[in-house]
């Protein structure tokens, strides 16, 4: 992709350039190359937005729910039409596999078609006779204008974790997408536009911090969507509560997995080296740190090495490629350095994926797969979230050694997933029970919820109340209104 095309706002039904005097590049993380350029809206840009989402309002939520979701069918079709097309695009803005761009789009695609069941979901409940004659409701309405901030990882997957409950309950919503991958959610509104919603009903309006800040200050904005870094999380939650709105903000991850003796170490490694180095390890669900119980530590410390130093790294579009690039060359530094500190406080570099290049790609941002082991748990490595193709090991004698690591604050403060490697229940039972984090994999190395589950993170990798996906979604785009009446017979009139 050489061609360097401008990048537009959808706002009212119409596509707009910005007119924001700054704009940003897009580069192709692989290549180091421009492939677009994108303007930052000023806070204008996002009222005109908010504008003609309250003047599409009245109407759409008047708007039968059996007939909001008749777009989202639509929509639904074509991404599966257009599931290439947008992998490519994708991959060339973000770096990833196609195979990994192709496979986020259809968990993107799940939460389409779990929304498509919000008539029954948004159902609420009555009773009849809570007292003699009078009878009571809970219905759900919803909130109004609402908008979403979405980071450059997953630009396709993670705008359909919150456009579609949000429409389908009747809401006007407004995506706010990374600034470094805005090209995706183009595509996206374009199969938006032509899947039959209103204007005003889903608006994109690009931009960086200004345009964010705006979002989280406007006044008609009633409920706020956010994935990112723990530390712009807290942020964003907290900006967005002290102006009244409700927040629902995913944070950072360490996220820790125990293996046991009893585990089949063969496709544990597998499975750990899927997790820890797809996506460059830039998903808040790839596992950071191993934990071996035990007999397992020889085994699969010399088998994940083994994984990592032969991975093939290059560009997404190759199909021998398993990890592309990481985003930008901040990244790549930020990442490179966070290796050096952890050589410098005790860890032993197995497998180094520092100063690497891939032929033909000189100028992209690579960063091999990284084997950290001895990780002191104390050390300031142990506790950053690298967010990069960066595995750290650790050694415990017993399961609830293991379990108690994992469970210090003062080792890791987040609570995203734990995951655990065995052959037996009862080692299961108790990890699931005591583990401290939202998501929980058993033999499983990236415990991403279905589309019909929560996406569960917890401690400070969650604030809020009410999580993306499924029932927690729905629950998060409306408000319940109670309704006690009584229809005395007395009253009624007489024919």
């Amino acid at each position: 992709m050489t061609q360097v095309q401008e990048l537009l706002n959808f706002v009212n039904g119409q596509w707009q350039s910005s007119g924001a005097g700054e704009a940003l590049d897009v580069l192709n993380p692989a290549t180091g190359g421009a492939i677009a350029t994108v303007g930052l809206s000023p806070a204008a840009e996002v009222d005109a937005a908010v504008q003609a989402g309250l003047g599409a309002y009245a109407d759409w939520r008047e708007t039968p729910v059996v007939d909001r979701v008749q777009p989202l069918f639509n929509l639904k079709m074509l991404l599966e039409e257009h599931l290439d097309d947008i992998g490519q695009t994708l991959t060339n803005e973000c770096g990833k596999t196609f195979v990994e761009s192709v496979g986020e789009l259809r968990r993107g695609i799940e939460n389409v078609e779990v929304a498509c069941g919000t008539p029954s979901l948004m159902q609420g409940w009555n009773n009849e006779d809570i007292a003699r004659g009078i009878d009571e409701h809970m219905i759900r309405q919803p909130l109004g204008v609402v908008a979403a901030i979405t980071p450059f990882n997953f630009p396709g997957m993670i705008p359909l974790w919150f456009l579609p409950y949000a429409v389908a309950t009747g809401n006007c919503f407004i995506l706010k997408p990374s600034e470094k991958v805005p090209m995706t959610t183009q595509k996206l509104f374009s199969l938006i536009e032509e899947a039959g919603f209103p204007p005003g009903v889903v608006q994109l309006v690009n931009g960086g911090a200004d345009t964010v800040n705006a979002i989280l200050d406007h006044p008609d904005i009633r409920a706020i969507s956010f994935v990112g870094s723990t530390a712009v999380a807290k942020y964003v939650y907290s900006r967005a509560t002290a102006n009244g709105k409700r927040a629902q903000c995913q944070g950072g991850a360490k996220n820790p997995v125990v293996i046991m003796p009893d585990a089949n170490i063969d496709s544990t490694t597998q499975m750990m080296g899927d997790s820890a180095f797809g996506c460059a390890g830039q998903r808040c669900l790839a596992v950071s740190v191993a934990v071996t119980v035990g007999e397992a530590k020889d085994p699969f410390t010399e088998g994940i090495a083994d994984l990592a130093a032969s991975r093939k790294v290059g560009y997404g579009m190759d199909e021998a490629t398993e990890m592309g690039p990481v985003i930008t060359s901040e990244s790549k530094a930020r990442i490179e350095g966070l290796i050096e500190d952890g050589a410098r406080e005790g860890a032993r570099v197995l497998v180094d994926g520092r100063q690497k290049s891939v032929s033909g790609y000189d100028d992209g941002y690579w960063v091999f797969p990284t084997v950290l082991d001895a990780v002191d748990p104390s050390s300031q490595i142990a506790r950053t979230e690298i967010f990069g193709p960066v595995l750290s090991l650790m050694h415990a004698d017993t399961i609830d050694d293991a379990i108690a690591l994992i469970n210090d604050r003062s080792v890791s403060a987040y609570g995203n997933m734990a995951c655990l490697f065995t052959s037996s229940g009862a080692t299961a039972r108790q990890f699931r029970h005591e583990a401290d984090a939202g998501n929980i994999g058993i033999n499983i190395g990236v415990a991403a919820p279905m589309a019909f589950f929560p996406f569960s993170g917890w401690n400070e990798s969650f604030f809020g109340d009410l999580h993306a996906q499924s029932r927690h979604g729905i629950e998060f785009y409306t408000q319940t209104k109670v309704v006690v009446e009584r229809w005395p017979q007395e009253w009624s009139r007489k024919f």
